[in-house]
């Protein structure tokens, strides 16, 4: 899904790139420093932020590289040498796009980042309408992102998991860490609906029904700051399935945030003290993704839908197994490839939200300019 853009819109952006080059180049100085080599963590932050600038850097440097390059095919159209001018036409014909192709990634690289971008995430998925075929649909989906999550190298940790009588999953609440992991996951959230023929149903009939799916960046300590006093702590021991006991100690923990009444469990862990922390940080990112819908709401419902937060009430895709298609509604995205998708194979999905979101965003920034 190509980024339609100015050709010439990038010359308003040469100065910033200018003291962002700048930038980096002081910072790998400083990195060669004896006396930043010698402080572990003087070094670490000047890594890390070096490491923040290196691709739109590296972008810029490619940039100035074929622009030296057109502008040289261009000034040999003046060669009175037939041959020559002819190779310079060939050449203007290969760099045009290549320019303008740079041009347009320097442009998204230039979009202010979303603060949550390099987050982990917690993800919260329910069955919807349709009783059993919900909660089947649930556990497929839940596994889709897990299998997911395996291709890209992260780590999926259960913290709360509610199993139906057929099998299915009622709830299931996850933690996911890894690299960017909330860029990647962040329009997931939103109500998806599935229409298939169930196993249960003998006249071949189609039913449609539906799950949600939240996906909330994980809150640190420094994003929420919860008073102990809003707490209320309670233990019970944990069960499985159709209320069959799995262990005799109290070590599930329920915790209840009383200005709001939300409501966290955690009963994954053996552990109490595992089972408190994990239930804390579902509770802190809860109350992280109250507070950026409140400020979502004051900037307008336009800006909203914009930055892609997946409205719950919202239906943001359809799974269609009778014919192989998956069809996600905000983007007008349709693959004959449900197979492979339900299997973990997202990232086409995820490539075409991300562009679609990121040109939605460069023409809000045009139209502010």
């Amino acid at each position: 899904m190509a980024i339609i853009l100015d050709a010439d819109a990038l010359m308003q952006y040469q100065d910033r790139l200018n003291e962002t080059e700048a930038r980096y180049n002081e910072l790998t100085a400083r990195m060669a420093d004896p006396a930043v080599i010698n402080d572990a963590e003087q070094y670490r932050k000047i890594a890390k932020a070096q490491s923040e600038l290196t691709e739109l850097v590296s972008k810029y440097q490619e940039w100035k590289r074929a622009q030296q390059e057109l502008e040289d095919a261009r000034a040999m159209l003046a060669e009175s040498d037939i041959e020559l001018r002819q190779m310079a036409e060939a050449e203007i014909l290969r760099l045009e796009p290549q320019v303008a192709s740079i041009e347009e990634n320097l442009q998204v690289l230039l979009l202010p980042k979303d603060p949550n971008d390099e987050k982990d995430v917690v993800v919260e998925i329910r069955k919807g309408a349709g009783g059993d075929e919900a909660s089947l649909f649930a556990a497929e989906v839940f596994r889709m992102y897990a299998r997911y999550a395996e291709e890209q190298g992260w780590r999926v940790e259960v913290t709360s998991l509610s199993e139906s009588s057929v099998g299915g999953l009622n709830e299931v609440i996850a933690l996911i860490s890894g690299n960017k992991v909330y860029s990647r996951l962040k329009y997931e959230s939103g109500v998806h609906r599935v229409q298939r023929v169930p196993a249960t149903e003998t006249q071949g009939r189609v039913h449609t029904s539906t799950i949600t799916v939240v996906v909330m960046p994980e809150a640190d300590e420094v994003d929420v700051q919860i008073d102990p006093k809003d707490l209320r702590i309670d233990t019970f021991c944990s069960s499985g399935p159709g209320g069959q006991s799995v262990n005799t100690t109290y070590s599930a923990v329920r915790i209840t945030h009383l200005p709001t009444n939300t409501v966290v469990s955690c009963q994954d862990e053996k552990s109490q003290i595992k089972n408190r922390s994990k239930a804390l940080q579902v509770l802190r990112s809860r109350l992280y993704q109250m507070e950026l819908e409140k400020q979502l709401a004051q900037i307008g419902a336009e800006r909203k839908s914009m930055v892609g937060t997946g409205d719950r009430s919202e239906k943001i895709r359809t799974y269609n197994f009778p014919q192989n298609r998956l069809t996600d509604h905000r983007v007008g995205l349709t693959l004959h490839q449900l197979d492979l998708i339900i299997e973990g194979r997202l990232q086409p999905v995820i490539d075409a939200l991300t562009s679609y979101y990121q040109a939605e965003r460069l023409r809000e920034q045009g139209r502010a300019a």
